[in-house]
């Protein structure tokens, strides 16, 4: 953990839901936090400011976690204006419901690019600059358990994320 300032923490995908709670809950846990977004800054902007607004370190930084360069972007924004990161939260994700056949190229491309390239490439950015004694969460689901219809793409994404996991 940093030695002179507040552990910083990067949460993916938390301009709104769980990933807005979980920068809200990391803050109140002493983190400064970075709020990751790919395209929702005006949400991203919002839980900044209501973290900021509690007194809590906060900063919004757009990366989309599928692309590699976006992401050393990210590492390097938040080593800049926080600190080293103690903490890395995998929360981006993309869930499109819909039945197989009716999934396109593009939609099947963008589920694996965020669920599992971006994985991937959190991973590994935070396995080279991580602090020492650092934590990884990855995030995964409840729905490869339930084999809900529509969710086939989002299962096999999900499912490849997570056995990167034991990484």
């Amino acid at each position: 953990m940093n030695q002179d300032t507040k552990p910083v923490a990067i949460v993916t995908g938390a301009s709104r839901g769980i990933g807005a709670a979980i920068a809200q809950r990391l803050a109140e846990d002493g983190y400064q936090v970075v709020v990751n977004y790919a395209s929702n800054e005006a949400g991203a902007q919002r839980v900044v400011a209501t973290l900021q607004a509690c007194g809590h370190g906060a900063i919004a930084v757009e990366a989309d976690v599928a692309n590699p360069e976006d992401v050393r972007v990210l590492f390097d924004t938040a080593e800049r204006e926080l600190g080293k990161v103690d903490v890395l939260v995998n929360n981006a994700g993309v869930l499109k419901t819909m039945p197989l056949a009716d999934t396109s190229d593009e939609l099947f491309a963008q589920t694996f690019g965020v669920n599992v390239q971006g994985t991937f490439n959190t991973l590994r950015e935070a396995a080279r600059r991580l602090n020492d004694g650092g934590r990884i969460v990855n995030f995964s689901t409840t729905v490869l358990a339930k084999k809900l219809p529509g969710n086939v793409v989002y299962s096999a994404s999900k499912s490849a994320g997570g056995a990167m996991g034991a990484g």
